[in-house]
């Protein structure tokens, strides 16, 4: 009876269970509908099959898979760490930062939401690229780095025609262009609208592989084009852009209207 009594939980153990439960789940979010997921499903494969073999007593297969477990730390923080940087920087953030961030935030959507107005009006087109929670850093590469601060003039700028850097896209993270004249990924799904030229498509491509909000200008239409999530949404209106680029409810707005 004694012994029975020693293994029940007590008050503590129910806090940490759920102090742990809390934390996996955050994670889990936090990885939801990203890249990392899968690769995360790949690695509870990894130890199911370890377990197995040990279980089967496959010496050779236990080696190998300890000696991947053996690094699998350092793998975890080069292969999540968009995700873990997020994450930290959510903890990280008191209330007063958010404020100052919101105000920052507010700035950078109306230099943006202007841009976007004068390019709609000159009938020149653009994608641009806004980083959510995976980061964009891997396309940057294909495209030349830049490191200003987002503003009106310098965006429009960038796609005037003829220009060396008009036929990419712009990658924006926080209120900082990165790069411009960056080569995206193409949808590999099929289209049903044969109409999408390679810009939509392109923002197609990223939004499928990452979180980021892509935002399109038709030279030939006018039309502004929002894409997120694998989906597209064509004709938006600039307060709907407004929104979205302020972190408005980007699925919904795109759900409502996708192709």
């Amino acid at each position: 009876m004694q012994t029975l009594r020693t293994f029940l939980p007590g008050p503590i153990d129910f806090i940490q269970i759920i102090i742990v439960a809390a934390a996996i789940y955050y994670v889990l979010k936090l990885l939801a509908r990203t890249r990392a997921i899968q690769m995360l499903a790949g690695v509870l494969v990894l130890m199911v099959t370890g377990f197995l073999a040990r279980l089967l007593d496959l010496e050779l297969i236990s080696y190998i898979l300890r000696g991947m477990f053996n690094y699998g730390i350092i793998a975890a923080l080069i292969v999540f760490h968009p995700e873990l940087r997020a994450a930290l920087a959510r903890l990280g953030q008191s209330r007063m930062i958010r404020f100052f961030n919101r105000m920052e935030e507010r700035e950078v959507v109306e230099e943006l939401v202007d841009a976007i107005v004068r390019l709609k009006r000159a009938k020149i087109g653009a994608i641009i690229a806004i980083q959510r929670d995976v980061g964009l850093d891997e396309y940057a590469e294909t495209g030349t780095r830049i490191h200003a601060r987002v503003g009106t003039d310098l965006v429009v700028s960038l796609f005037a025609p003829y220009g060396p850097l008009h036929d990419g896209a712009v990658l924006i993270v926080g209120d900082t262009l990165i790069a411009a004249g960056v080569i995206l990924p193409l949808t590999q799904f099929p289209v049903s609208d044969k109409s999408l030229g390679t810009r939509h498509r392109a923002a197609l491509g990223l939004s499928e592989e990452t979180d980021a909000l892509v935002i399109v200008v038709s030279e030939e239409t006018q039309q502004i084009s929002l894409a997120h999530r694998g989906r597209l949404a064509r004709g938006v209106d600039i307060e709907r852009v407004r929104v979205a680029l302020a972190g408005g409810s980007i699925e919904s707005l795109v759900a409502s209207n996708s192709s």
